[in-house]
């Protein structure tokens, strides 16, 4: 009904410009709106309000010319002005109840909508670097990427889903050698672990597998190993950076290149296939996994450098090719090429971002962490220096998730190896808990995970509380059949009239709301306000099961209600199948 009243709206608009009472160049930019209070309608609108001046009128008498041009439309029972020239819309009966006629036979694909036109739009989530298990902060960002593409798909778009793969960056080498070291020590060496090294176990179990793999092959003698390197931090005067750059080389030199890729591949699959093994298990899949050091053997990084110096937009200044991005609102210039000739990881978000155009995405949506705030500006400066539209490229920052357990706080360091990994996670909480918790709040808000909650079979837990009223509604339906009824939905439907009670008004309302809110959610890439709708949907379930006999000797009213019952667990399970959440049965 939001629709057609807008669409409604717009013809009332194109008469008022006919009739000359706003100019015809005149458009005015007005809302429709579901109303919060039902004393006040159902929907309401500031048309009067933002074209009144136009038409040299105060606005309450605009509000009753254009009440006067609706004044015979069947949809609509009532109007009436409010404050400075709110009109507000009491629906009809029987255009109200059609919504739940509308949730019954669209079933699965009730809410879904074509706002999208099938325009293709690249998501890009979770994207950590393969240099150790996914923790509890990226289980955040793959939840509401997972949310976000499910939100787009029902809003119409043609979605990709992509992991780009950080494996070509100094910390891939870092790894290489930590695993390199550890399987030194398990080979009989007596190591000094770099500082800088990734320490969790993980580590060793790779290790371990590389040892039974390769035997001894890649033993090599302590001595060489650590001999003239520079002092770790561990040393007074020592720097950490240089000596782990250090001991990087000499792995290099003392395995040489083939054994030292064979080493630096195996890291690599190893973590990876596991990131692939726990992110699916969590129901989050993708459409490609792409690799940054793709990019650099196709020589895309090479090209898009070279498209950028064929603009004018690279200059040389001490030994490094920098890119002008303060030309395109950039607090600095930023470096594309190092002196040492290597090329930044800001180089290969530049080719990575024109391969994405070259694709043909329309929308482009990179979900990174609240750290990498400082990426926006620069990305988008590349993507107009390429020709690009720079507000194609949407960036929503995941802020961080804190765990508690008892109250109190969970420690997290990832580079020590004391963190939650998201497999902990989801054994103990659960699939369905981490991916409604990791949504509730906006994304860019801090959260707080309390893991007691999340675990508790409580209608605190709101979770719990809204897969419950989908399970109450199921045991409805099989008490039902218990008391020897049939549920007929025709006649149901045809009795939609009979559910004046209040509880049941709050419901169709409710579930009037699902379809535009899909499209705001989507618009705003805001999953989390699904979440928020479904405990209203459950509460406002909840209170009417509580509040009213539903299974009546009187067959119209029984099915009836029952329909208004099935659209309400139609409505939960499509809008938890949105947050990956399953619907159960019986709980």
């Amino acid at each position: 009904m939001k629709e057609e009243l807008k669409k409604l709206l717009d013809n009332v608009v194109i008469k008022l410009q006919q009739s000359q009472v706003i100019p015809e160049d005149f458009a005015p930019r007005f809302t429709v709106e579901r109303t919060r209070d039902p004393a006040h309608g159902d929907l309401a609108t500031n048309l009067a309000l933002v074209s009144a001046k136009q038409a040299g009128k105060n606005p309450r008498a605009m509000a009753e010319l254009i009440s006067q041009e609706i004044s015979d439309v069947s949809f609509i029972r009532e109007t009436n002005i409010a404050g400075p020239g709110f009109i507000n819309f009491f629906l009809s009966e029987d255009s109200t109840t059609a919504i739940i006629a509308q949730a019954l036979s669209e079933q699965e694909a009730f809410g879904s909508t074509d706002i999208g036109n099938q325009q293709k739009v690249i998501v890009e989530f979770v994207s950590a670097n393969p240099t150790g298990p996914l923790h509890v902060g990226h289980g955040r960002g793959a939840a509401y990427g997972a949310s976000l593409a499910n939100l787009l798909t029902t809003a119409g778009w043609n979605v990709h889903r992509e992991y780009y793969v950080n494996d070509a960056g100094r910390q891939m080498h870092i790894l290489t050698v930590s695993i390199w070291l550890r399987y030194l020590a398990l080979n009989g060496a007596t190591i000094k672990f770099p500082v800088n090294g990734y320490r969790g176990d993980y580590i060793i179990d790779i290790a371990k597998s590389l040892s039974i793999e390769v035997g001894q092959d890649l033993v090599k003698n302590t001595a060489d190993v650590f001999n003239n390197l520079p002092d770790d931090e561990d040393v007074e005067g020592g720097d950490k950076e240089i000596y782990i750059d250090a001991l990087i080389d000499k792995t290099k030199s003392l395995l040489g290149e083939a054994a030292y890729q064979q080493l630096f591949h195996y890291g690599l699959v190893a973590i990876r296939e596991e990131m692939k093994q726990d992110l699916s298990e969590f129901g989050v899949d993708f459409d490609r996994w792409y690799s940054e050091q793709s990019l650099l053997d196709s020589g895309a990084i090479q090209d898009s450098i070279e498209r950028l110096q064929e603009k004018q937009f690279i200059y040389q200044e001490n030994g490094a090719l920098w890119f002008k991005s303060t030309e395109f609102g950039d607090d600095k210039d930023r470096v594309v090429v190092r002196d040492n000739g290597q090329t930044t990881y800001f180089a290969s978000d530049i080719a990575y971002h024109m391969d994405k155009l070259d694709r043909g995405f329309t929308k482009i949506i990179n979900i990174f962490g609240a750290d990498h705030h400082g990426y926006v500006a620069r990305v988008k400066a590349s993507m107009q220096a390429l020709g690009a539209d720079p507000s194609q490229l949407h960036v929503p920052l995941v802020q961080f998730a804190i765990l508690y357990r008892g109250g109190e706080k969970v420690p997290m360091s990832t580079r020590s190896g004391s963190f939650v990994t998201l497999r902990e996670l989801r054994e103990e909480v659960g699939n369905d808990a981490c991916r409604f918790f990791y949504v509730m709040r906006k994304a860019e808000q801090h959260m707080d995970f309390d893991l007691d909650l999340a675990k508790s079979q409580s209608n605190d837990n709101p979770m719990y509380y809204i897969q419950y009223a989908h399970a109450r509604i199921s045991s409805l339906f099989r008490r039902l059949e218990e008391a020897n009824y049939n549920w007929d939905m025709e006649q149901g439907l045809g009795a939609l009239t009979t559910l004046t009670a209040d509880h049941e008004q709050a419901l169709i309302k409710r579930i009037s709301a699902y379809p535009d809110l899909i499209k705001s959610a989507a618009n705003q890439l805001e999953p989390h306000s699904i979440a928020h709708y479904l405990r209203d949907l459950a509460n406002d379930f909840h209170s009417y099961y509580n509040a009213q006999k539903l299974i009546l000797d009187d067959d119209e009213i029984r099915n009836a209600k029952f329909c208004l019952a099935k659209a309400t667990q139609q409505t939960l399970k499509n809008g938890l199948a949105i947050l990956g959440v399953s619907a159960p049965e019986e709980m």
